[in-house]
């Protein structure tokens, strides 16, 4: 999320300008959202930029690379699904964009965001059911192969439509108190998955230099002996 301000300063100004009750909860959703953003772009950067990445993830460390996949994906559905739980009952309340609108005094305000929160419920009903019966709970029909019902369609798309319209309601509320435009844009840190890519290659290549090496007799004395473990 672009921003020149601190953690410390956004959230000040939140709650400066949208008060005691909306500012806390709002900034709590910003950073929660700020987050899922900044994952999923990890996800993508890793495996839905380019085939050629995925090759490379696979000759370094294919089983390994699979879990973090599976592992990064399932994270991403699961965040999504605690962001849209209901707001609560009786003694858990639960931080969601759902509880927003009641947090809200303008009546105008309150309506807009109602019927954007009724496009969040559709666009991230595939990532609660993926929780119901996949992630947190594991549906025993469908563990078992007895005909269950398919759990519901999952993609790439499916998350960005998801992640579009969270942050829609995040953004309403911040140009009708604060007048301005909230951008989720990540740029990738110099530590974030792509700089492990690099790392990947020239690891990779300087191994692929190390065995020419040995197979013309000419070898490095790091290409003899057995390898350690970091």
């Amino acid at each position: 999320m672009a921003t020149d301000l601190t953690a410390d300063e956004v959230r000040k100004e939140h709650l400066a300008s949208m008060g005691p009750r909306l500012g806390p909860v709002y900034n709590a959703l910003w950073n929660e959202v700020a987050w899922l953003h900044a994952k999923w772009h990890e996800y993508k950067e890793l495996y839905g930029e380019k085939p050629t990445r995925v090759e490379l993830l696979n000759r370094a460390a294919g089983f390994f690379f699979r879990i973090v996949q599976d592992t990064l994906w399932e994270d991403t559905l699961l965040h999504v699904a605690r962001l849209t739980d209901p707001p609560g009952s009786g003694r858990r309340q639960n931080l969601t964009v759902f509880r927003l609108p009641s947090l809200v005094d303008d009546p105008g305000l309150r309506e807009e965001l109602d019927a954007l929160l009724t496009e969040v419920q559709l666009r991230t009903h595939f990532a609660r059911d993926w929780r119901n019966r996949h992630i947190a709970h594991r549906d025993l029909a469908k563990a078992l192969g007895e005909g269950a019902e398919p759990l519901a369609s999952a993609s790439r798309n499916h998350v960005d439509d998801a992640l579009t319209a969270l942050a829609a309601v995040l953004n309403r509320v911040n140009t009708f108190y604060l007048k301005s435009t909230l951008v989720f844009d990540v740029i990738t840190p110099m530590t974030g998955g792509v700089a492990l890519l690099y790392v990947l290659r020239d690891g990779l290549a300087a191994g692929e230099k190390g065995l020419e090496r040995l197979r013309t007799g000419r070898p490095d004395p790091d290409d003899l002996g057995p390898k350690r473990a970091v």
